[in-house]
Parts: structure tokens; C-alpha cells; sequence
């Protein structure tokens, strides 16, 4: 959407930029914008690797399964389930591949910028207090953290990125209350931080490089609802509402010696997931999730430099998401997972770049959780991302698409009852 313009802010420098290299940084830079500022569901610009327990199905069920205090996030309806106080502690880590491929007919010669995928921290902090056993509060601290990628001075692909490095961080307090033996409720606020570092080459000729980074806390709120059939089965909903970011930071173009206030502002897109979770017996039980993302808003993104503004075309469509998992377990300690996911992809090749080059995404996990005694249970997980080829058609900055898009993330839980 376009966004109303703001006023300019007063010049650092008084050379105002061309209209050339206003326009293709602001186009390069915006979708940086959009990763920066992720939470934690998959699709979209969202992801979906943040250290639950929930990682063994690849997040299938996770809004039904209520089994520990990750609840607070996935479907804060769900803590109702938890007896008694319990904190979930999530930790891993992510190796992204990301290996461009040029087309003959690309718009610029270069280098193919190497493997420009990086290590990504996984860091998970919830908890669960139960002030009775109808009313409970909750705590969700997540982050998805790190050098995203970096691609080789002189690539092909230059013009709209070289490097990216991205810090989110998102605080998400919430209250479950238990309305009937089969229905509960739950919402909460939601704080999302954003910080974020951004290069790339400009022309004429090139040698010019630009810089832009900020920061910004986005507000927005949670909801959810738990329907228990029966012991062995429930259905859960959980609701992510629309949040917007203004970030306000600098950019610096040189050699034309250039410091800018930029000011954008951005709407990411509201969230609805369903999941399901039942036991067939004993040992096994099967898990679902399809969900939805409101991407279609994202028709037109706004920013404004002291050097003038743009709205940028973006094009997005909404995305659907659909998973399937199992758990077994064997013995009365082990549990044992594995489970699939499918998300659409959110943008065509046109309006694709090679700043967030993902398609549609396949996630593919196995998981084991061991309980060593009645208050401590340890888990970890192992999931494989295919983020698609992320073929990109921008006739004007790049042309080719990605031989290798993917990413392996391992994580591990602490499961601790109070």
C-alpha cells in the first residue's frame, strides 16, 4: 500500500542525490526492510525456526498440541493445558546455502557472489504461570538473528544487494483463561524490534557504494482459541494481527560523500494458522496446521530521504501454509517426530531480488523429546528448508536464479515444570 508522505526531514548534506541512484537504492534497500523485521511463523517474510519443542514436526500442530510452555506463542489457549508453573528454553543454530546463478542475459557482468548464506542463531524463551487452574500467564521471547547473507564483491547482482546483516528480536506476553471443560481463550500484545544493516554497489560506473541501517519497535497483538473434543483430540486457532514498522535510520551513498535520513514505513501482514492434534492410542498421534497470510496488502511500499521519495511497486500475493506431522512414542519417556511443511511463495520472478530470495518453501524435520523425570524433559531437532530456485526476471539489475537455496537448522530444548 502507499503509504501518505511525511515531511522531509533537514538535510546532513546540502548535495541532493540524482534521481538514478535515489531510486535504485530505495528499490534495492526495501525489501531488506521486510526480512529485518520477521517473527516467527513460515511464509512470506515470516520464518518459522525459533527453538520450540514444535520444530520435530516443522511447526505441524503446533497451535493444538499445547504440551509445554512454547504454548504462549504457538496459541496462547493452549497454556491452559499446563499444570502448574514451567519455563521452555530453545537454542540452536541455522547454516544457510545460498549459491546464485547468473543468467547469459543479465543486465550487468560479474561473479556469481559465491555461497552468500551465513550462520543463524536460534535462541526460544517461554513461560507458563498458572495463577489457577482456569487462568494462566505467559511469557514468549524469540529471536531469529545473524549475517543473512553476503555475496562476493563484483557480482552479478550488485546493484540490488552485497550484504545483509539482520537482529530481530519479539516479546510476546499473553493471558489463557479455561471458559468452559472445552474452550479456551487467550491473547496478548506483541513487541517486535527490528535492527538492521544493509549494502550495495550503485552506479554511474559501479564504484559507488551505498549503506543503510535503523531500527524500529512494532506493536501488535495475538489471539487464540482451543477446542478439546476429547482427551485425545483438539483443534486450536491462533491469530496474528497486522503489524507496522516506521523505520527511521541513515543512508550513506559514497563516493558522492551523501548522508541521508531515510523514514519508511510497513505493514506486515496479519496471520490465521488452525492446527489439529490427535492420539490414535498410546503411542501414536497425528498432527495438522494450514494457515493463511494477508500478503496481498503489500501492493506498494512507501519511503522518503531527505533527497526526495517513491512508492515501489511490490506485487505480493497471499500465502497458504500446510503441514503434516507424527509423533511415536515407543516407551513411556520418549517421543519420538517428524513432520513436513509447504508454504507458497509470495512473489513472481518479475518482482523477485536477490536480497530475500526465496520461493515457495519446503521444510522437512525429525525430532525426539526424553523425559528424565517428572519436572525436566530434553528434546532436539533437526530440519532441512528447500527454499526453491527464487528465479528472478528483473530485466533491469539481474536476471538467473538460485542452483542452491537452502538451509539445515539443528536446535535443542529444556523443558523445566516448576
Amino acid at each position: 500500500m502507499i503509504k501518505k508522505p511525511k515531511e522531509a526531514k533537514t538535510a546532513r548534506n546540502l548535495q541532493a542525490p540524482s534521481v538514478s541512484v535515489l531510486r535504485l537504492t530505495v528499490h534495492s534497500t526495501l525489501m531488506l526492510l521486510l526480512l529485518s523485521a520477521g517473527a516467527a511463523h513460515a511464509g512470506g517474510l515470516y520464518v518459522n525456526e525459533f527453538g520450540s519443542p514444535s520444530t520435530g514436526t516443522a511447526g505441524a500442530g503446533a497451535q493444538a498440541w499445547a504440551n509445554d510452555a512454547s504454548a504462549t506463542w504457538h496459541n496462547e489457549a493452549g497454556m491452559t493445558r499446563i499444570e502448574g508453573n514451567q519455563i521452555t528454553l530453545g537454542a540452536g543454530i541455522g547454516s544457510i546455502d545460498a549459491e546464485f546463478d547468473p543468467d547469459p542475459n543479465t543486465p550487468f557482468s560479474g561473479g556469481d557472489g559465491g555461497d552468500a548464506g551465513d550462520l543463524v542463531p536460534i535462541l526460544g524463551t517461554y513461560g507458563v504461570l498458572s495463577v489457577t487452574d482456569d487462568l494462566k500467564l505467559g511469557l514468549g521471547i524469540f529471536s531469529v538473528s545473524g549475517a543473512a547473507l553476503d555475496y562476493d564483491d563484483g557480482w552479478a547482482g550488485r546493484y540490488q544487494v552485497n550484504e545483509i546483516t539482520i537482529l530481530t528480536v519479539s516479546a510476546n506476553p499473553t493471558i489463557a483463561y479455561r471458559v468452559t471443560d472445552w474452550l479456551s481463550v487467550g491473547g496478548g500484545p506483541m513487541f517486535t524490534y527490528g535492527d538492521l544493516e544493509f549494502k550495495l554497489s550503485v552506479p554511474p560506473g559501479g564504484n559507488g557504494r551505498a549503506k543503510l541501517d535503523g531500527d524500529d519497535i512494532a506493536v501488535g497483538f495475538t489471539l487464540g482459541a482451543l477446542v478439546e473434543f476429547s482427551p485425545q483430540t483438539r483443534v486450536g486457532v491462533s491469530y496474528l494481527s497486522e503489524q507496522n514498522f516506521e523505520f527511521e535510520g541513515d543512508l550513506e551513498v559514497q563516493p558522492l560523500g551523501l548522508n541521508l535520513g531515510t523514514d519508511t514505513d510497513l505493514d506486515l501482514a496479519q496471520v490465521v494458522r488452525v492446527g489439529a492434534y490427535h492420539e490414535f492410542n498410546d503411542q501414536w498421534a497425528v498432527l495438522g496446521t494450514v494457515g493463511w497470510e494477508d500478503w496481498s496488502t503489500l501492493t506498494d511500499l512507501f519511503i522518503a530521504t531527505d533527497g526526495g521519495s517513491a512508492a515501489i511497486p511490490r506485487n505480493w500475493d497471499d500465502t497458504y501454509h500446510y503441514s503434516i506431522g507424527v509423533h511415536y512414542k515407543p516407551t513411556q519417556h520418549w517421543l519420538l517426530q517428524t513432520g513436513f511443511t509447504y508454504d507458497s511463495s509470495p512473489v513472481d520472478s518479475e518482482d523477485r531480488t536477490a536480497d530475500m530470495p526465496i520461493d515457495r518453501q519446503l521444510r522437512y524435520a525429525v525430532g525426539a523429546q526424553y523425559q528424565f523425570s517428572e519436572t525436566m524433559t530434553f528434546g532436539g531437532a533437526l530440519e532441512y528448508v528447500d527454499f526453491g530456485e527464487a528465479n528472478i526476471k528483473n530485466s533491469n539489475t539481474l536476471i538467473g536464479d538460485y542452483e542452491t537455496n537452502r538451509g539445515i537448522f539443528f536446535q535443542a530444548n529444556l523443558i523445566w515444570k516448576l
